[in-house]
C-alpha cells in the first residue's frame, strides 16, 4: 500500500481524523495506480513508435499488446474499485468495444426476469405490462456460441400513476459489457489451459461470425484477473499454513520491447500434495511470477511458512535455511533423489560409466521400497524406511565418499558426485519424516502445463502478463488436481463474484470446495 502523505493529523479535529486518514489512503492508492497506468502506456507507445531496430514482428507485437492491455484493464478496474465516493454502489466501467455485433443466426435463449410482486403500491390491483428492456450478452459454452437475451418486462398500474415496476438487471462481472461469466471463463481456460493466445482466439471467433478484437478479450481477462486475485491470495495463505510443501521454479520467457527480444522471467510454484500418504488437506498449487531467479524471491513468496520444504538443489534456496531468513524461522529442507539420480544418469548416458551405473542401481533400491509403501500412513512409511531404506542410504553414503576419493573433483562425474555430497543432509530428510517424499516429482508434474504454454504461446508479452499467467494458472492447476473441471469452476466463481460474494466467505470459492450444480 502507498505511504500516506506527510500531513500532521494531530492538527485536525479528533472526530474527523479517521475520515481524513481514509481519504489520504485512497488518494495515495489512486496516485500509485495512475503511475502504473502511465508506465504501461509509455511501454505501449514504445512498442508502436520505438526505433525501427527495436520493433517487433507481428506475432511479437500481438503478444506484447495482449499482456499490456490485460495489465491496463486490471489497473483501471483497481482504480475504479478504489475510487473515493459515498456509500452508494460504484457502477463498473462499461465496455464499448464491439457493441451490437452479434450475428442474427446465433441461437438466442430468452430469460425473462419478473419482479417479485406485480401488486400496485397504491393497493388498487395488479400492474400491467407496458414495455420491457432487452439486453444481449455473448455467452460461450464449449464448442457452442450463443446469445443470452435477458428480458425485463416493465409493469404499471392502469388505475393510477404511482410508478413503474421492473426487476433489476442480473449481476454481471462486466456491467453493461458483452460477455457472460461463462464467456470470460472460456477465454481464460483457452488461454491458460489450452495455450491459445488471445489474438488466435479472436481469429477463431471471427470464423464463427463474431468479430471481437484481441483488445476486447484482453479487457475481459484483465477484469477477471483483478477480481480473482483475492481467491489466489487466499489459496496461497491456505497452502502456507501447511507443515510441508514443495517448491520449484521454471522459466517464463517475457518480451523485452526495449531490446526487441525476450528476457527470462520465472514462475515459482509452491505446492501441497499429501495424497501419497492420505493427508487430509486438499492438494493445491500457486504460481508466483518474478522477473528473476534470485533466492530473495523464494524468501518473499514463502513469508509466513515455517515447515518442511521439498525442492531441488538450486543454491538460491540456501538463504531459507539461515537464522537470518526474513518472514519466518529457518526452513527445514528435503532434497530430491530424482535430481540426484538425474545427475548420475547424465554421465551414464554419455559415457557408460560403471560408477554412475552402480549409483543408479543403489538408488533404484530406495525407489523399490517407496513403491511398496505408496499410499500407506506416515507412521508406516517411516517405519519401513528406517528398517529397510536407512541401511541402504548409509551404504550409499559410504560408497559415495569412497568414489569421491578416487575420482577427480574437476571431472564430469566428480562434479555430479559433489552435487550429491553437498545435499546429503537434505537427501536424508525423508528417512526422518513419513510425510516427506523421496523426490519432488509431484511439483514437476504440476509445472509441465506451464512449459507447454511456454512452447505454444512462445512467451508472455510483459512482466504484468507473467503475473496474470501465474494467477490464472494457479486456479486452473489446483482445480485439475482436485478433479474439478476448470471451466465449470471459473464460470461459477466469476458468477459468484459478480453477484457480490462476501469477502469473509472467500474460502468457499477455493477450487477444492467447488460443487458442480446438477
Amino acid at each position: 500500500m502507498s505511504a500516506l502523505p506527510d500531513i500532521d493529523l494531530s492538527a485536525i479535529p479528533e472526530d474527523q481524523r479517521d475520515a481524513v486518514a481514509a481519504l489520504l489512503r485512497e488518494t495515495a492508492n489512486l496516485k500509485e495506480i495512475n503511475r502504473r497506468l502511465e508506465h504501461l502506456v509509455a511501454e505501449l507507445n514504445h512498442i508502436v513508435h520505438g526505433k525501427k531496430s527495436e520493433k517487433l514482428d507481428e506475432d511479437d507485437r500481438q503478444l506484447a499488446f495482449e499482456d499490456l492491455q490485460i495489465a491496463v484493464s486490471e489497473a483501471e478496474e483497481q482504480k475504479q474499485d478504489h475510487a473515493p465516493g459515498d456509500d452508494t454502489p460504484k457502477r463498473k466501467r462499461v465496455a464499448r468495444r464491439n457493441r451490437g455485433n452479434l450475428p442474427e443466426d446465433l441461437p438466442r435463449i430468452e430469460r425473462v426476469v419478473e419482479p417479485d410482486s406485480l401488486d400496485c403500491p397504491c393497493g388498487c390491483g395488479q400492474m400491467h405490462k407496458i414495455g420491457e428492456d432487452r439486453t444481449d450478452r455473448l455467452d460461450i459454452v464449449p464448442a457452442q456460441l450463443r446469445v443470452i437475451v435477458t428480458v425485463r418486462p416493465k409493469y404499471a398500474c392502469r388505475a393510477c400513476t404511482d410508478g413503474v415496476t421492473q426487476a433489476p438487471a442480473p449481476a454481471a462481472l462486466i456491467e453493461g459489457g458483452l460477455p457472460t461469466e461463462g464467456a470470460i471463463a472460456h477465454v481464460l481456460v483457452s488461454k491458460y489451459a489450452d495455450h491459445l493466445p488471445l489474438y488466435r482466439q479472436s481469429q477463431m471467433l471471427a470464423r464463427s461470425g463474431v468479430t471481437i478484437d484481441r483488445g476486447t478479450l484482453a479487457d475481459w481477462v484483465g477484469t477477471a484477473a483483478f477480481h480473482l486475485s483475492p481467491v489466489v491470495d487466499r489459496l496461497a495463505e491456505h497452502l502456507k499454513t501447511s507443515t510441508k510443501l514443495f517448491m520449484d521454479e521454471t522459466t517464463a520467457p517475457v518480451l523485452d520491447p526495449g531490446r526487441g527480444r525476450t528476457k527470462t522471467g520465472y514462475l515459482w510454484a509452491l505446492a501441497r500434495d499429501d495424497r501419497s500418504w492420505g493427508g487430509d488437506d486438499p492438494p493445491g498449487v500457486v504460481f508466483f511470477y518474478a522477473p528473476g531467479r534470485a533466492g530473495e524471491n523464494a524468501e518473499k513468496f514463502l513469508r509466513g511458512f515455517d515447515g518442511i520444504l521439498q525442492l531441488d538443489g538450486y543454491q538460491g534456496y540456501n538463504r531459507l535455511t539461515r537464522p537470518s531468513r526474513k518472514g519466518g524461522d529457518p526452513i527445514r529442507v528435503a532434497h530430491c533423489w530424482a535430481h540426484a539420480r538425474r545427475k548420475l544418469k547424465e554421465v551414464f548416458d554419455r559415457d557408460g560409466s560403471e560408477i554412475a551405473a552402480e549409483g543408479l542401481r543403489r538408488i533404484a533400491e530406495f525407489y523399490a521400497v517407496e513403491a511398496d509403501i505408496r499410499g500407506c500412513a506416515p507412521g508406516q512409511r517411516l517405519s519401513a524406511r528406517q528398517a529397510r531404506t536407512a541401511p541402504l542410504v548409509a551404504a550409499f553414503g559410504k560408497w559415495l565418499q569412497e568414489q569421491r576419493l578416487r575420482i577427480s573433483a574437476k571431472s564430469r562425474l566428480g562434479e555430479k558426485l559433489a552435487y550429491i555430497h553437498r545435499h546429503w543432509d537434505g537427501l536424508q530428510t525423508f528417512l526422518r519424516d513419513g510425510r516427506v517424499e523421496i523426490d519432488s516429482n509431484s511439483i514437476e508434474n504440476l509445472i509441465r502445463p506451464i512449459a507447454l504454454n511456454r512452447k505454444n504461446a512462445l512467451f508472455a508479452g510483459h512482466d504484468e502478463g507473467g503475473k496474470a499467467w501465474g494467477r490464472i494458472a494457479s486456479l486452473i492447476a489446483t482445480a485439475k488436481i482436485n478433479g474439478v473441471e476448470p471451466f465449470a469452476y471459473l464460470k461459477a466463481t466469476l458468477e459468484a463474484i459478480a453477484a457480490g460474494h462476501p469477502q469473509n466467505r472467500i474460502d468457499v470459492l477455493l477450487p477444492w470446495n467447488f460443487k458442480p450444480s446438477s
